[in-house]
């Protein structure tokens, strides 16, 4: 009975949301997006950059992750913050998703948070249309005025050919993609069709069975990884690894992030190249 007990009380954390001291700490669950599939009408979104950040939540008091863990920012960070609800992504610049979660998941903050910034993209108690709510959190950034709280851009475009345009010049500059938010759209909690991202690949996760040698300018040296899907898929991984990745792989057991184009006859990823290393623990998932 108590085991039954402990995985009804878990399934219900995971379906209604969790309140802190006050009803606007909203721990459980956050808008996730949906991916860009179908063609949808561009003007009638606010486009952003998707950021390759850990996504957070300041509750009014504490930063938090997606699953509600405590993110150990130091206290100058958030020195004059709102009492609201402001939803973000923590992000330096592109390409630096790994030397992002150092920082922000380690329990000691040191000054490496600097560098960090709370890039806002929403306020989830603001119940008004998401138009009313980028006004809002363009006022409330200028308001606190505090050089480690910012805004993700927010754009209109007019239809699918600057969309492309946009998605190309992005993903050139190393960025992930970019993020569709209806003008109309309020916020939701879990996966929203108002919410959309487009990106040219797609990525997911894997845990590392085995490493495998290298051969020829690889030789003494990991070639590829031998990696196993959530769904039970194996398969090889052998790009996207710089030099000393190969020389000090991902250890045996350890989950990463890989990316790829669509899939094969078989339900094997196409042309999937290594990523990052999965964060410890698992509260990064951004949006």
């Amino acid at each position: 009975m108590n085991y039954l007990l402990k995985w009804i009380t878990i399934a219900l954390m995971l379906i209604v949301p969790a309140y802190g001291a006050n009803q606007h700490e909203v721990i459980y669950p956050m808008q996730l997006a949906l991916p860009l599939k179908e063609p949808v009408e561009v003007s009638e979104y606010f486009i952003s950059e998707k950021l390759d950040g850990i996504r957070a939540r300041w509750t009014g008091e504490k930063l938090v992750t997606r699953n509600g863990n405590r993110i150990f920012a130091p206290d100058w960070f958030t020195a004059g913050w709102p009492d609201t609800v402001m939803e973000g992504e923590l992000w330096t610049a592109r390409g630096q998703f790994e030397q992002i979660a150092s920082v922000v998941l380690s329990e000691t903050p040191d000054s490496r948070w600097r560098d960090v910034r709370l890039m806002l993209f929403d306020l989830p108690a603001l119940r008004k249309p998401f138009y009313q709510r980028v006004k809002a959190m363009t006022r409330l950034v200028a308001q606190t005025n505090s050089q480690y709280l910012s805004m993700i851009p927010q754009r209109t475009l007019t239809g699918t050919e600057a969309l492309d345009i946009e998605l190309d010049a992005i993903t050139k500059a190393g960025g992930e993609g970019l993020m569709l938010h209806h003008k109309q759209a309020m916020y939701e909690n879990g996966r929203t069709a108002s919410l959309l991202k487009a990106k040219r690949y797609d990525d997911d996760e894997a845990r590392v069975i085995t490493h495998l040698p290298g051969k020829g300018k690889f030789a003494g040296m990991m070639g590829a990884l031998l990696v196993e899907t959530r769904q039970g898929v194996r398969f090889k991984i052998g790009s996207g690894f710089s030099l000393s990745q190969r020389q000090s792989p991902p250890p045996i057991g350890i989950w990463i992030t890989f990316k790829h184009y669509g899939y094969t006859a078989r339900g094997i990823p196409r042309f999937a190249s290594f990523m990052r290393i999965r964060p410890n623990p698992p509260a990064y998932e951004n949006r």
